[in-house]
């Protein structure tokens, strides 16, 4: 079987899932392609799991103070030319196309009829899962950006559909130190974020972030640039955790065990019904702004019990072998039937 794998360059959620995959897909010696699209080539890091890959511009959004700018997002798109990029992905020789929201691969794929399996967290979205903030555009954002034949969407629970439970692979905890706060937050202003952070002396955090601040930084925050080894090891051995409502972070987070903080990125739909999730299962706080009394309340609360997803990509790698790729709903069952959920979250469904 040789597959391609094409995997939304956006954020790091998506590459964080695809590593997963990478590795399952690396033990069955099957042969894979990986192309990435969403950001500059230079800006991927360590990507080295991923092999010769292959980067598209597709199609990304433009951020800034933590918002989406719609304009400057309508633009940077329109001059991709992700209709040429299509049209020039020669698909001959591939046998299934895997996708984690990636449209170039995608529609090349549906284009000359070659099969396609969604692996993202937003095909979990489909279903009637919690959500704010729906609009015709997002649900015709979710099924047009990257459609594919099959979709299989992971989410934190399963909500009563047949939905994976989450792809994640971390660093064995270092115990919970929990004066140490890890914090992401890529598409906030940096100075303002030091500026959030600078009153709380008693804590030291760990900030992850592409800019360094331009009016300095407190001693108790320690500013990294990204650096997949050393996110992980703050990850493992601090009390809790700020970032954006991403899927994957919040993964990672419920699976270490640590306490969760979210501020979503305005105008981004996944995000704004990951925090839907969040709060309705109880399992994070949340912040519309940079909000100094809901930090220092969250700072007082005690970390949750971590949560034992299973090795979903080496199930799911399995179930491709087997080719009997409509039937996936004895797969999800059998993994959530390994997953002991917090009993708040039963009493929530």
């Amino acid at each position: 079987m040789k597959i391609l794998y094409g995997v939304q360059g956006t954020g790091n959620g998506h590459i964080s899932r695809a590593r997963v995959m990478a590795k399952a897909l690396g033990q069955q010696d099957i042969d894979v392609d990986f192309v990435f699209s969403g950001r500059a080539p230079e800006q991927y890091f360590d990507m080295q799991c991923f092999g010769d890959y292959q980067t598209r511009n597709g199609m990304t959004f433009i951020s800034e103070n933590g918002r989406v700018n719609v304009a400057k997002t309508a633009k940077q798109n329109f001059m991709a030319n992700i209709f040429s990029e299509i049209k020039q992905l020669d698909l001959t020789g591939y046998d299934l196309v895997l996708n984690d929201f990636e449209p170039v691969s995608a529609w090349a794929a549906r284009q000359q009829s070659v099969p396609s399996i969604a692996i993202s967290h937003q095909a979990a979205l489909q279903y009637p899962v919690p959500k704010q903030g729906t609009s015709w555009f997002n649900e015709l954002l979710l099924n047009r950006f990257a459609p594919v034949d099959i979709a299989l969407g992971c989410h934190w629970h399963h909500f009563g559909f047949p939905i994976l439970p989450p792809f994640v692979e971390v660093s064995a905890s270092c115990g919970d130190h929990s004066h140490q706060i890890l914090v992401y937050l890529p598409f906030e202003d940096p100075d303002r974020i030091a500026e959030f952070l600078a009153p709380f002396d008693q804590y030291q955090f760990f900030v992850y972030h592409s800019i360094k601040p331009i009016k300095g930084i407190a001693g108790h925050i320690q500013w990294h640039g990204f650096s997949r080894d050393g996110f992980k090891q703050h990850m493992s051995q601090c009390g809790g955790v700020i970032g954006n409502a991403g899927f994957e972070l919040a993964s990672e987070a419920m699976t270490l065990g640590k306490k969760l903080l979210v501020k979503p990125l305005l105008g981004q739909f996944e995000q704004l019904a990951n925090v839907a999730a969040l709060q309705l299962l109880a399992a994070a706080e949340s912040m519309e702004q940079l909000d100094s009394a809901i930090l220092t309340r969250w700072l007082k609360t005690p970390s949750p019990k971590p949560i034992a997803y299973p090795q979903v990509g080496d199930a799911l790698v399995d179930w491709l072998k087997k080719g009997d790729w409509h039937q996936s709903e004895r797969l999800c069952q059998e993994l959530w039937s390994q997953v002991e959920l917090p009993e708040n979250w039963h009493k929530r469904q």
